[in-house]
């Protein structure tokens, strides 16, 4: 039974692969130049109070470097999952839950996806 169940998964994720790559392909250079804004932006989503980002200013040490961030987040659905609710991973996470506590726009967490993928 764990065998099926492992394989309807694994077809699962396979079949959806396609989707998932359309949507990262449809980021357009206008979405990552909005996503390092309000990465950026101390007002908005402000990224750069918790963590070291290429190119800001006065970074924060509470959350890790923001480096390699396709190699540690190669399905960006799960880094958009992260940036909605870092709760829903781990409970006890000091960053914010900006879609679910609505800090961002869905669009505008889209555009920080599409701007931590170049980092």
């Amino acid at each position: 039974m764990i065998s099926r169940a492992r394989s309807i998964t694994a077809a699962a994720i396979i079949s959806l692969a396609p989707i998932l790559s359309l949507a990262a392909a449809q980021a357009t250079e206008a979405d990552v130049a909005a996503g390092r804004e309000i990465a950026l932006d101390r007002a908005q989503g402000n990224c750069i109070a918790c963590h070291l980002i290429e190119g800001g200013e006065s970074p924060g040490n509470i959350g890790p470097p923001l480096v390699a961030m396709k190699a540690r987040y190669p399905d960006s659905e799960q880094l958009r999952k992260q940036i909605w609710d870092p709760t829903a991973a781990n409970p006890n996470s000091a960053m914010p839950p900006f879609g679910k506590h609505e800090i961002l726009t869905d669009e505008q967490i889209g555009q920080v996806v599409a701007f931590i993928l170049t980092l």
